[in-house]
């Protein structure tokens, strides 16, 4: 079931400029409306409401939640085919394709070139078609960022 806003919604659009299937409509200052057709349950407007006004498909009321926690993708380098799929579907421009790492090098891939414009919706996760992009809360990737230095 897709997420709904309550009448607590004060218009302020937050929802509206985080939403990355663009299913959220209305007017600062006035109530919004979340699209069922369209809204992917990604989570992002509830989120990013400051006024607890979006309830997920269960009718639960979200809570805001700083950015610094929200999942970002990690792309299995030596396994991604670098189609560019989730680069396309990313609207906000978050993840590009690799340039070679050093001349002559023909191995490129998908990354997150964008992390400060990632909003954590796993849709790059969901298109995939090798599964080769995983969802991951940030310490997570500092600590595999650790251990891959270590290991080289």
């Amino acid at each position: 079931m897709a997420f709904s806003i309550g009448e607590e919604c004060t218009g302020c659009t937050a929802c509206v400029r985080s939403c990355p299937v663009f299913a959220i409509a209305g007017e600062r200052g006035k109530h919004h409306e979340i699209n069922p057709l369209r809204c992917v349950e990604c989570g992002v407007c509830g989120r990013v409401c400051p006024g607890g006004a979006i309830s997920d498909g269960g009718g639960k009321t979200c809570s805001p939640v700083k950015r610094s926690p929200w999942s970002r993708p990690r792309v299995d380098e030596k396994l991604c085919s670098a189609c560019g799929i989730c680069v396309y579907d990313c609207v906000f421009r978050a993840l590009s394709i690799s340039l070679p790492r050093e001349r002559g090098d023909i191995r490129v891939y998908a990354e997150l070139s964008g992390p400060d414009k990632c909003v954590g919706c796993g849709i790059c996760e969901k298109h995939c078609p090798l599964g080769v992009i995983v969802m991951i809360p940030p310490q997570s990737s500092a600590a595999e960022t650790q251990v891959k230095e270590f290991s080289r």
